[in-house]
């Protein structure tokens, strides 16, 4: 641990100057220096060298406790040897037909076997390409054109879904996205089931789609009553009901967070775990929607009314073998067991350091994925993980954020864009001791360097 007295800037560029070298040449590269939006850091982000298990090591020989795990995707770690090995395997046996092959059947029936309304599945090359297909498979089926969405909901970067709404908007607004296209977007805060009932009415809403634990993958809870309700209006009022599990999906439980709770979506959007750390995603569904894909011994069907699927990458074998390699590794749920004891462990022990060292924030979580929330005073989960109150988790701003960012990884930490993160298969005792110790010192120099 370090025990310098400077400020966490000061350490934080002290201890990276090979990625601070890389990122001047990222800037001349790429925009803003970076290839994803949540990679970005002031004055720089760490570049990465390798990776195993629950760590990874930079251009700079540190060593961290990665919860960034793939942005989600990487269940049972960096580099795991059934998926390595899988993988090697199949990239000598070839990386792309361009046919059908025996391993993406296996892959699509642990999909079936573990997700409760996964009646069959097509297989894309990334969430937002999942998204993507359910909204406009659920278009197709209904014959109507508008989406419903959850304000701050994230489904990808599609047109459908990007931007934000503002108070006296019902549809979203955002740069590059056409309004005659947003405008057949409707947002609507979390959790209203009568705003809901209240626009399904008027019959020309498709889709309804959540991120089934709330906004930014439980950042901001929701109730899980209310999906018992959503599931009960969207099938009144004859609206497909689309459950994002890109992130919760295989996370949450085996089955996702409608196997957890017992409420099965029409559509079901999946990525990240499901593809074993490799580019890949899935909607499955009832066959009657999925159905719109299906050629049929009828030209005008095929023709009209059928939706198109392409896409080169979609089941390749490599991604294939990763996935139906990790599914068949998390099946029985004894690794979910050992990620949500150790999450159930990591978030009392961060919300003691807070209360020890009289900093406002909390720590909350649910199963294997933790936020945390500083610089404003709120309650801490009565049951030790979970958030327990009426109203949602105060938002961190900014500035401490990134503090706590640049902080963790002065202390050998990487958490999930700055304030959250996931435990996983194989993260162990020594991870949460290390973390915890790292959380008490980043508090301790975000204190004296005034921010909290």
């Amino acid at each position: 641990m370090t025990t310098t007295s400077s400020s966490i800037l000061d350490e934080y560029q002290r201890l990276h100057p090979a990625s601070a070298r890389l990122y001047e040449d990222s800037l001349r590269t790429f925009p803003s220096g970076v290839t994803h939006d949540v990679r970005y850091l002031t004055p720089f982000p760490i570049f990465v060298e390798r990776a195993s298990g629950s760590r990874k090591w930079d251009v700079d020989g540190r060593e961290y406790v990665d919860y960034v795990m793939g942005h989600g995707a990487l269940f049972m770690g960096h580099a795991h040897p059934e998926i390595t090995d899988a993988v090697i395997e199949q990239v000598k046996k070839g990386t792309h037909y361009g046919a059908n092959h025996e391993l993406e059947l296996k892959w699509a029936r642990l999909i079936e076997e573990m997700i409760p309304s996964a009646e069959i599945v097509r297989f894309t090359s990334s969430g937002t390409e999942a998204t993507l297909m359910a909204i406009r498979l659920a278009r197709a089926y209904t014959g109507r054109d508008k989406l419903l969405k959850f304000d701050d909901h994230f489904h990808g970067w599609h047109d459908a879904v990007m931007g934000s709404r503002l108070p006296e908007q019902e549809s979203l607004s955002s740069p590059g996205v056409p309004a005659t296209v947003s405008s057949n977007t409707v947002s609507v805060p979390q959790g209203d089931a009568e705003a809901v009932d209240q626009r399904l009415a008027d019959g020309d809403i498709a889709a309804v789609i959540l991120e089934p634990t709330g906004a930014h993958f439980g950042a901001m809870p929701l109730n899980p009553s209310f999906l018992e309700t959503l599931r009960e209006i969207t099938t009144r009022r004859n609206v497909v009901l689309i459950f994002d599990e890109v992130i919760t999906g295989f996370r949450v439980s085996p089955g996702g967070t409608q196997a957890k709770y017992g409420v099965t979506p029409d559509l079901t959007t999946m990525a990240k775990i499901v593809a074993g750390g490799s580019p890949g995603g899935a909607v499955g569904g009832k066959a009657d929607i999925l159905a719109m894909i299906e050629f049929r011994n009828d030209p005008g069907w095929n023709a009209e009314r059928r939706v198109m699927h392409p896409g080169t990458f979609n089941a390749n074998p490599v991604s294939s073998a990763a996935g139906s390699t990790m599914l068949s590794l998390i099946k029985d749920g004894q690794h979910h067991d050992h990620a949500n004891a150790l999450a159930a462990r990591l978030v009392p022990a961060l919300n003691k350091v807070l209360n020890d060292r009289g900093a406002l924030g909390c720590a909350y979580g649910l199963t294997s994925g933790f936020h945390i929330s500083l610089g404003t005073e709120a309650p801490r989960p009565a049951n030790g993980v979970e958030w327990s109150a009426d109203e949602p988790p105060p938002s961190t701003p900014g500035p401490l954020v990134t503090a706590l960012k640049r902080g963790m990884l002065n202390e050998g930490v990487d958490l999930m864009g700055g304030s959250s993160g996931f435990t996983s298969g194989v993260h162990t005792d020594a991870d949460i001791d290390l973390t915890i110790a790292a959380f008490d010192a980043t508090v301790g120099h975000m204190q004296a360097d005034g921010l909290l």
